[in-house]
């Protein structure tokens, strides 16, 4: 699995499930109910994560609807 990005905003990542998950891509979050425990105070984000063989085209289609800022690097 591939780390494709990590946010605290719970509206970015329900946008980029519902992206990906329109185009068939399978995503899955993790943490994603550790800011509640937290106290939403911001100091554990959500991560979401790809298959490998599907990382570049769920990158390209954040991509194209606005999230190349919310993408984390891309691994070598």
């Amino acid at each position: 699995m591939h780390e494709i990005l990590r946010t605290n905003d719970p509206v970015l990542l329900s946008f980029a499930r519902a992206t990906l998950e329109g185009e068939g891509i399978e995503c899955l979050v993790l943490d994603g109910n550790m800011s509640v425990l937290e106290g939403s105070l911001g100091i554990l984000a959500s991560r979401m994560l790809v298959p490998d063989d599907e990382a570049a085209r769920a990158r390209q289609l954040l991509v194209e609807n606005g999230l190349a800022h919310e993408l984390r690097p891309e691994r070598q």
